[in-house]
C-alpha cells in the first residue's frame, strides 16, 4: 500500500457501484401517464430514476410498516408537475422489499371543509390491536393548517385502499399564538409511559420563531399541547418535518422513544430558512416532553442527514427488521420548464464543521461518473485527506460543476466532512455511489457522510456513459477493491394481479 506524501498514513480506497441501465425501468403506463406528444414525458424516461421512488406523473414529495406490506404515503399533485397547495393529496404506494412499488389510488383527497385546500404531510402510527391510523395537516376553507385523522375504512384489507376522514375533524385547531399557516407535519405518534399518545408537531410561535409543539391524548380524538416545547429554534425560522427516535443501541427499541437515565435520543428536524435537514442526539425527558441537545443549541450548527440537495425526510420504524428507515425529497435542480416538459418533478432518496487552513493534502482522488466520451460532462465524486494537528481530516465532495453543458441547471459543488478516524479504519476510506439517471447518491466512510445530488447531461444518452477512477493528487492512492452492479429492472408504480387478488380493491379502483 503507497505511503502518503505528506505524512505517515497509507489510504486505500473500496468503491462500490450500482448503475441503473435505459432498460432499468419499468412503471405504470396506464392512460393517465401516456403520453404521445414529442418530448414531453417518456420522452424524458433517460433523466427519470429506475430504483428511486417516485410516481408515474407530476410532483411529489408517511412511510409504514404495516402485515408485511411497506405502505408509502407521499404528497402528490395530481394535477400538474410543479407544487399547488390548493389540490395536494395523499398518493399511495405499496412493497414488499422497499425496491418494487405498486400504484394504488389516492389514499388522501381534499374533500371536507377541514381539508377544501390540501392534504399535506402528515404520519402514520401502528396502534397496539395492529390498526394504522393517519394524522395529517389539512388547510381548511378559511387557509389555516389544522391537524386532522382518517382511519382505514376496512382494516382487513391488506392494502388499505380506502380511508375515512371523521367528520369532527379538525383535531387540532391552529392555536391563537401560532402563525396560521406555519403549524404542519405532525409526527408519528408514541405512547408515554402514562398512557397517553404523544405527537410532534412543527410550527412558528408569533416574535418567538420555529418551535416543534408536543400534543397528547388518549384516544387520537381529544388533544391536549404541552406547556413547553420539546425544542425551540428561536433563530431558526420555521421548521418542519420534526422526527424523534432513540439512538440505535444494545438494548435499546429502536422504533420508540426511550425512558430511563442514560437514554439518548436523535431530534430530526427540516429548516425551511437553509432548506435543509439537520439532527442532532441529544436527551429527551419523557416526563416534561422536552429535548435537550448534547451538542450547540442553534439547530442550524447540528450535523446535516445530507449534505446534497435533499429536503423534508421522513423516518418509520420497520419492525421486521428492527430498524429506521429514512426517506428524503430529492427535487430537481433544473427549471419548472423542465419539470412541464417531462411530466413529472422530484424523487426519494434511498437516506458541521468547517474547513481547516492545512499546508498539504491527499487527492482529490474519487469517480467521475456519467462522463460523456469527450469529457465535456462529468459529475466528480472524491475525497481529500488532509493532516492537522497529527490528525487527519477526510473531505467528500461531488462536484457537478461539469455534469451538464446545458444552461439554467443548478450545478453546484456539495462537501462534507467524514466523521471518522482514518487510522482506526487501517487507512481504508469506502465510497458506495448509486447511479440512477439523474441521481447520483454517495456514501461516504461506511454512510457516515451522503451526498444526494440531481444532474441532466446532455450527451451521455443512449449509453454513452462512461466511468472513471482519478487521482489528481501527487500522493499514491491504492484502489483497494472495486466492484460494480447493474440495477435489475425495478418496478416503479404498478399493481401486479396478485395483489389486487388480496385485496377488496378492483383493478378499475387500482388505476
Amino acid at each position: 500500500m503507497a505511503r502518503l506524501s505528506l505524512a505517515a498514513c497509507a489510504v486505500a480506497f473500496h468503491l462500490c457501484l450500482l448503475i441503473s441501465s435505459s432498460a432499468s425501468l419499468r412503471w405504470l403506463s396506464d392512460k393517465s401517464a401516456a403520453v404521445t406528444t414529442p418530448g414531453h414525458g417518456l420522452g424524458h424516461v433517460r433523466t427519470r430514476s429506475a430504483y428511486h421512488f417516485q410516481p408515474a406523473k407530476n410532483w411529489q414529495n408517511g412511510p409504514m410498516y404495516h402485515n408485511g406490506l411497506y405502505h408509502f404515503f407521499y404528497q402528490y399533485n395530481p394535477d400538474g408537475v410543479t407544487w399547488g397547495n390548493g389540490n395536494l393529496s395523499w398518493g399511495h404506494s405499496v412493497s414488499v422489499d422497499l425496491v418494487n412499488w405498486f400504484a394504488l389510488d389516492a389514499a388522501l383527497q381534499p374533500s371536507r371543509s377541514f381539508d377544501a385546500n390540501g392534504c399535506w404531510s402528515g404520519s402514520a402510527t401502528i396502534l397496539p390491536d395492529g390498526s394504522p391510523v393517519m394524522l395529517y395537516t389539512g388547510i381548511d376553507a378559511r387557509g389555516d393548517q389544522v391537524q386532522n385523522v382518517a382511519f382505514p375504512k376496512n382494516a382487513s384489507d391488506p392494502l388499505l385502499v380506502e380511508w375515512v376522514k371523521p367528520e369532527y375533524n379538525p383535531v387540532i385547531p391552529v392555536p391563537a399564538d401560532i402563525k396560521r399557516d406555519d403549524f404542519r407535519d405532525p409526527s408519528t405518534a408514541w405512547l408515554g409511559a402514562d398512557g397517553l399518545w404523544r405527537i410532534a408537531v412543527a410550527a412558528r410561535v408569533h416574535d418567538v420563531g420555529g418551535a416543534t409543539l408536543i400534543y397528547r391524548s388518549k384516544d387520537f380524538l381529544r388533544w391536549e399541547r404541552n406547556a413547553d416545547p420539546l425544542y425551540l429554534a428561536h433563530a431558526a425560522g420555521m421548521v418542519e418535518c420534526p422526527d424523534l427516535f432513540p439512538v440505535s443501541e444494545p438494548g435499546v427499541e429502536v422504533g420508540l422513544p426511550a425512558s430511563g437515565a442514560g437514554a439518548r435520543h436523535v431530534l430530526k428536524m427540516s429548516v425551511m430558512d437553509t432548506v435543509q435537514d439537520y439532527y442532532v442526539v441529544g436527551s429527551y425527558d419523557d416526563t416534561a416532553d422536552t429535548f435537550v441537545p448534547e451538542d450547540d443549541d442553534d439547530c442550524r450548527s447540528w450535523r446535516r442527514l445530507d449534505y446534497g440537495h435533499v429536503y423534508a425526510s421522513k423516518s418509520f420504524f420497520d419492525p421486521s427488521k428492527n430498524r429506521r428507515v429514512l426517506w428524503g425529497w430529492a427535487n430537481e435542480s433544473d427549471s419548472v420548464a423542465d419539470d412541464l416538459v417531462r411530466g413529472w418533478s422530484g424523487v426519494q432518496s434511498l437516506c458541521g464543521e468547517k474547513g481547516a487552513s492545512v499546508p498539504g493534502s491527499v487527492g482529490p482522488f474519487g469517480l467521475l461518473v456519467m462522463a460523456s466520451g469527450d469529457m465535456q460532462e462529468h459529475t466528480a465524486v472524491f475525497f481529500r485527506v488532509f493532516r492537522q494537528n497529527d490528525k487527519y481530516k477526510v473531505l467528500m465532495c461531488t462536484d457537478l460543476s461539469r455534469s451538464s453543458t446545458r444552461d439554467g441547471v443548478y450545478k453546484p459543488p456539495y462537501g462534507a466532512f467524514v466523521d471518522m478516524d482514518i487510522e482506526a479504519h487501517s487507512g481504508i476510506i469506502s465510497l458506495r455511489t448509486l447511479v440512477d439517471h439523474s441521481v447520483v447518491e454517495s456514501f461516504g466512510g461506511g454512510g457516515r457522510t451522503c451526498i444526494t445530488a440531481r444532474v441532466y447531461p446532455d450527451h451521455v444518452v443512449n449509453g454513452n456513459s462512461h466511468l472513471y477512477v482519478f487521482n489528481n493528487g501527487t500522493g499514491a492512492v491504492k484502489v483497494s477493491s472495486l466492484d460494480a452492479w447493474e440495477m435489475a429492472t425495478a418496478t416503479v408504480n404498478v399493481l401486479p394481479d396478485g395483489l389486487i387478488a388480496a385485496s377488496s380493491v378492483s383493478r378499475a379502483q387500482a388505476y
